[in-house]
């Protein structure tokens, strides 16, 4: 048995209610739309600056190594939870987690993260795109190529919150929105 590399959409889902296609596509690419960045970042902890003019001095190593790839898994970590908006462990907390496991996971306690967490992440990203329109001052580069290499890396990121914010959307319609729909139109009759 060998080790899999990319684990895939199912073709089918594990769900209450089905899960848009869209939906699934969106959660499973998002990790790979953060990876990019988090291997942009990478060689900042060992100072080296990618292009970068500035004053900025970096810390101790011993501070900017566990720093800076402790945020690119973290980052990446985020990103597969959030395949759990279009998965059946997102309705279900799995049996092998203490406590919890194998019981109902209520909407907000998916919701609520996934909206605040989005909100903050569009927030973010909002500066990029300033700095990008010329609206505000961005990092300065030695040369285009490095000012295009780190922008090609990090505009996928950009898409981050924006997607966590439609597939909070599309789990609270799944999980919430057909029980409102149904009770709606059974109290009218």
């Amino acid at each position: 048995m060998g080790i899999k590399f990319m684990h895939l959409p199912p073709a089918r889902s594990d769900t209450e209610r089905p899960v848009p296609r869209w939906a699934l596509n969106a959660a499973y690419a998002l990790p790979w739309l953060l990876l990019p960045v988090c291997v942009w970042r990478l060689p900042f902890a060992f100072n080296y600056e990618m292009g970068m003019v500035g004053d900025e001095r970096v810390g101790s190593l011993w501070l900017t190594v566990p720093y800076v790839f402790g945020l690119s898994v973290f980052s990446e970590m985020t990103a597969l939870l959030t395949i759990g908006l279009v998965r059946g462990w997102g309705e279900v907390a799995p049996a092998g987690l203490p406590l919890i496991g194998g019981k109902r996971v209520p909407p907000w306690a998916a919701i609520v993260p996934g909206t605040l967490g989005g909100l903050a992440l569009t927030l973010i990203s909002v500066d990029l795109v300033l700095g990008w329109l010329g609206v505000i001052d961005v990092v300065a580069y030695e040369n285009v190529w490095w000012a295009a290499l780190g922008n090609a890396c990090a505009a996928p990121a950009v898409l981050w919150g924006p997607t966590i914010l439609v597939l909070t959307g599309a789990y609270y319609v799944r999980r919430c929105g057909a029980a409102r729909l149904a009770s709606d139109v059974g109290g009218g009759s």
